[in-house]
């Protein structure tokens, strides 16, 4: 029997294909990375540095135990006296300390306190916990004097950081303890009902960040081929867009806030157009490595730095330095003094989104300066080139049709130049979009 030669099937050859691939894959290989380093460093281990609090009172007692709390905390707290309630009320309404431990807090308080945990008890009016026919009050509460003896308080503003409030009332938990009396804990600006945690306002700027900075992608890929002064029109519309996206989720939508949206959406729409602008501008550099460039900027380091997890007293000096200029903390920190604090420490922050905005508009300029100058270098190199071939072709095509094949020549040379931008062009595209 004659044995059936099967035909020669040769393998396709895929390494071109393959390191393509792999190429394109470090992107989101370094992405990994830099959200990795940059999560972790700024979110693990937090711990305070030199937070400021108070001890409320004015004799040698007070004196002594600002002193002891401060020792033991290892430059951890900066500890600092105020000779009354209200003084230390209004520190924290400008932020100035975090939470502030009054020693001698009357029964009845100022206002019912907003909330306590961790043990923590409010006092009513004197004598009100009293039983029938003359009883004791409770443990809590011993008589001295023929009074109720006061319980110490401890106020914290938990709008500006529920994780704040929180690690001061650790802090000044035992010290009551050692009085012997449960704390008293009053929320001196509290966050809205429907945003308890007071971190809405943080993951309502992560929506408009990624809003932001996704754009950046469709304006510069997609929109390559359009002029640089439409590129940056698209991004300030597009910002527009986002920024009353947010508003509308931070009001009719979600509630996070009650009041100031107009003045919400001011600032989102400064915030976004500073991202737009500048992303805009960095793509004409970056190409395709725009999208890992924007996501350093307003996600790695923005994130982090920005204090809707840790206010930069509890982070480390990296992310706390960040925190003093960098838009997302502008944005951040901007909102809550406008719709929280009664607009305190307010044009400094707006002031930060008004720089970052510039810097976008700054950066478009660069962009299209650098954009100038390469289509004068493409036109002198085409021209160049035309001449070469005009020069080539009359050496060699014969006289009588030297006019023609110049002009044929010129013809090609031109259709050639075209098709191999076109072809440069498409792949650049398709590059930015696995780099999307």
């Amino acid at each position: 029997m004659s044995s059936v030669r099967r035909p020669d099937h040769h393998r396709p050859d895929h390494r071109a294909d393959l390191r393509h691939v792999l190429t394109h894959l470090i992107t989101p290989l370094l992405m990994c990375i830099g959200m990795g380093l940059a999560y972790l460093g700024a979110f693990a281990h937090p711990e305070p540095h030199h937070l400021p609090v108070a001890v409320v009172g004015s004799g040698s007692q007070t004196q002594v135990l600002a002193q002891s709390i401060s020792d033991k905390a290892h430059g951890g707290l900066d500890v600092r006296t105020v000779g009354s309630r209200a003084e230390a009320v209004d520190q924290l309404k400008h932020q100035e300390i975090f939470g502030a431990y009054v020693m001698d807090a009357p029964a009845s308080g100022d206002g019912a306190p907003a909330g306590a945990s961790g043990g923590a008890s409010a006092s009513k009016g004197d004598g009100a916990s009293a039983g029938k026919g003359g009883s004791a009050a409770p443990a809590a509460s011993a008589v001295k004097g023929g009074g109720t003896k006061a319980a110490p308080e401890l106020l914290v503003a938990s709008a500006g950081s529920d994780t704040m409030a929180s690690v001061v009332q650790k802090i000044f938990t035992p010290v009551a303890a050692q009085q012997g009396a449960p704390l008293k804990v009053t929320d001196v600006a509290p966050p809205a009902e429907d945003d308890p945690t007071g971190q809405g306002l943080f993951f309502l700027m992560v929506a408009i960040s990624i809003g932001s900075y996704a754009s950046v992608a469709v304006i510069g890929g997609a929109g390559a081929v359009l002029p640089i002064r439409l590129r940056a029109a698209l991004a300030v519309g597009t910002s527009f867009v986002v920024s009353v996206i947010g508003t509308l989720f931070a009001g009719p939508v979600f509630h996070l806030v009650d009041h100031g949206l107009w003045g919400l959406w001011s600032m989102a729409w400064l915030y976004s157009a500073g991202i737009l602008l500048i992303g805009t501008g960095l793509h004409t550099f970056l190409k395709r490595w725009t999208t890992l460039g924007v996501m350093a900027l307003f996600v790695m380091l923005n994130f982090t730095s920005a204090g809707g997890v840790f206010r930069p007293e509890l982070q480390n000096g990296f992310f706390a330095s960040l925190h003093a200029f960098w838009n997302g903390a502008g944005f951040v920190e901007g909102t809550r003094s406008h719709v929280y604090f009664d607009g305190n420490g307010l044009a400094g922050h707006v002031w930060t989104l008004v720089l970052w905005l510039v810097v976008g508009f700054a950066m478009i300029g660069v962009a299209s300066l650098a954009e100038a100058r390469r289509r004068r270098a493409a036109a002198a190199a085409a021209q160049n080139a035309t001449a070469v071939a005009a020069a080539a072709v009359a050496a060699t095509v014969p006289e009588r049709r030297s006019a023609h094949a110049v002009r044929s020549a010129d013809a090609k040379d031109s259709e050639h130049a075209k098709d191999s931008e076109q072809a440069k062009a498409a792949e650049e595209e398709m590059e930015e979009a696995v780099g999307v």
